[in-house]
């Protein structure tokens, strides 16, 4: 009785995981999650204040779909500063979360029949994107480090877009400017947009985050998007963002007034807060980050599970093929170790022999949860 546009949408795998831990952690299981996406920190003070400041002073109304002036222009001011994209107020939409924005664009750019060239292992949300506007997903290959091989093969004449993420969600790998400036030749010798999802860009550990958009060449080519919920930890406000070449962001807000409407209007002005207000939060959130991150490899390593060392969000992606793929292991954490994490299937074909771990839980969790992987592999 559904449409089939609707019907091709699986459902998300790192939400449903998410749903049954809590589900089995209410039956009083002890369920360790390590399938969830977002901080375990709470939203920093001074962000909380200036949203419930703004729901006392009556900033409960609609606002332009695009989003309110002030955060606009925050938005457009860190751009210009951080990333070198070189935008105004005007060039910015306010979204209920990145993924709307990811959703939104994807929606802009890709036509019937069209191709999307994904970059490995890659969130579980961009194909199901890509299919609902009618286009198809092709993967590109990456190496061991989960950087990309031979992207250039992979381009059809029917590739209308690359979805960049980085770091990436699952792998955690950084793209390097090498790697940034190889994909800008790409789009502009064969004609394509970018899609560049950066919700990731703080927390990062060793290395310097560039925006594709920054490159020369790319700046009527790319569709950046970010958001608030990663380095602020403000998932459940749902605030995130986009900017790109103007024709496009005209279509998106279009779209955006036709479903959305707009993100909430009080958490647009904690928004301006975050962007604003003082940053220790977030460093030292992502210095906590880092720490988890070397506890959490290290302790895989031991365990003779082979896995990479991310360079920045806040998972690792470890290759679990000996140990019956990711799938059978994913099942065996939770049934044997009560411990819920992320098949690698879910983020593509070549994630099969890779299991998906956020370390967004305290250094004393990991260390349990490192303790009876240990027991469930004896």
């Amino acid at each position: 009785m559904v449409s089939q546009r609707l019907a091709s949408i699986h459902e998300s795998t790192t939400m449903k995981i998410s749903a049954m831990a809590k589900k089995m952690n209410s039956t009083g299981l002890d369920v360790i999650d390590m399938g969830v996406g977002e901080p375990d920190f709470d939203t920093p003070r001074h962000i909380v204040e200036a949203g419930c400041s703004s729901i006392r002073a009556g900033e409960t109304h609609y606002t332009p779909t695009a989003g309110i002036p002030e955060l606009r222009e925050a938005i457009a001011e860190k751009l210009r500063r951080e990333n070198c994209i070189d935008v105004t107020a005007e060039d910015v939409l306010v979204t209920p979360g990145a993924k709307m924005a990811v959703f939104a664009a994807a929606q802009a750019l890709i036509q019937e029949g069209d191709h999307c060239l994904l970059i490995g292992p890659s969130w579980v949300s961009y194909e199901p994107s890509v299919n609902f506007a009618g286009g198809r997903v092709v993967w590109g290959r990456v190496d061991e480090e989960f950087k990309p091989v031979n992207l250039a093969g992979e381009i059809t004449p029917q590739t209308r877009a690359i979805i960049v993420n980085s770091p990436s969600n699952p792998t955690g790998a950084v793209l390097g400017r090498d790697i940034l400036e190889e994909i800008r030749d790409l789009a502009c010798d064969h004609n394509l947009y970018v899609i560049s999802d950066e919700i990731y860009e703080k927390i990062i550990y060793g290395y310097e985050h560039a925006s594709i958009g920054s490159l020369a060449g790319m700046e009527d080519r790319t569709v950046t998007v970010n958001g608030f919920s990663k380095a602020y930890a403000m998932t459940g406000w749902r605030l995130g963002y986009l900017t790109g070449p103007k024709e496009i962001m005209k279509w998106v807000t279009r779209l955006l007034s036709h479903s959305v409407s707009q993100a909430a209007t009080f958490v647009q002005h904690a928004g301006v807060a975050a962007l604003r207000g003082p940053q220790d939060d977030v460093g030292s959130m992502v210095a906590e980050f880092r720490a988890r991150r070397d506890f959490l490899v290290a302790g895989l390593r031991k365990l003779e599970i082979p896995c990479s060392m991310p360079g920045g969000a806040f998972y690792v992606f470890p290759n679990v093929s000996g140990f019956g793929g990711g799938d059978a292991f994913t099942e065996r954490l939770l049934k044997e170790a009560l411990i819920a994490a992320t098949p690698g299937s879910a983020f593509g074909p070549d994630g099969d022999d890779f299991v998906r771990l956020s370390y967004a839980i305290s250094q004393k969790r990991l260390r349990e949860a490192l303790q009876r992987m240990a027991k469930m592999l004896e």
